[in-house]
């Protein structure tokens, strides 16, 4: 069986601005975001089967339809029927280095990681731009995490334009093994907290954008 073995890096913001609510309940952001070396491992095999499977070294991550990774399988599976049919579903497994609930993008990452990894196991040719468009029906973040690099982040954080590198750039990451957060958790503690100095009318955020 065909099988990949995919590096799926952390991501940090470097800059985040919240500027008010969007229709579709999400925020307004422009961030500035930048992949880090800090990268868990991705091990992708092809099983002949109709059944995702997934295992993890990390106690706290699930291995079911809640992981991100296991969504983006299942995602390729139904767009790519064919393939699927093909090829059958695909073993996963995942060898964590970034903390769980530490805002590095972890889960968007593994996700970004099995879509490359299935567009290359099954040959279907997708271009970075298409993979984004997937990833985009996964997580903001996912997008990112299929390119990496440097890049200005607006909208929800899907569109990307990219930035010039950064070099000899050094940081240092730390977070307490018993604390974590959750990304739905802070945003919506910060709508609560902070939103009347959301800018309030759709007018406002395109000017802001530009």
């Amino acid at each position: 069986m065909r099988s990949y073995s995919l590096i799926a890096p952390a991501k940090i913001n470097l800059y985040l601005e919240i500027l008010g609510d969007r229709p579709d309940g999400y925020h307004e952001l422009v961030m500035v975001l930048q992949s880090v070396d800090l990268a868990d491992q991705i091990e992708l095999r092809a099983n002949g089967t109709s059944t995702i499977h997934m295992a993890c070294d990390h106690p706290e991550v699930p291995r079911d339809h809640t992981n991100l990774a296991y969504r983006a399988a299942e995602l390729m599976c139904q767009q790519f029927s064919d393939s699927f049919d093909r090829y059958g579903a695909v073993d996963i497994a995942i060898y964590k280095q970034i903390p769980v609930g530490a805002g590095l993008a972890g889960g968007s990452s593994n996700a970004a990681a099995v879509l490359v990894g299935m567009n290359l196991m099954w040959q279907l040719g997708l271009t970075q731009s298409e993979l984004q468009e997937l990833g985009a029906q996964l997580g903001s973040d996912v997008p990112f995490c299929i390119t990496g690099g440097t890049a200005l982040a607006t909208g929800r954080g899907e569109k990307l334009d990219t930035l010039p590198e950064l070099d000899q750039l050094y940081v240092v990451l730390a977070k307490y093994r018993s604390l974590s957060v959750s990304t739905i958790w802070a945003y919506q503690t910060y709508r609560q907290q902070f939103s009347q100095s959301y800018l309030p009318r759709p007018d406002d955020l395109e000017g802001r954008r530009q």
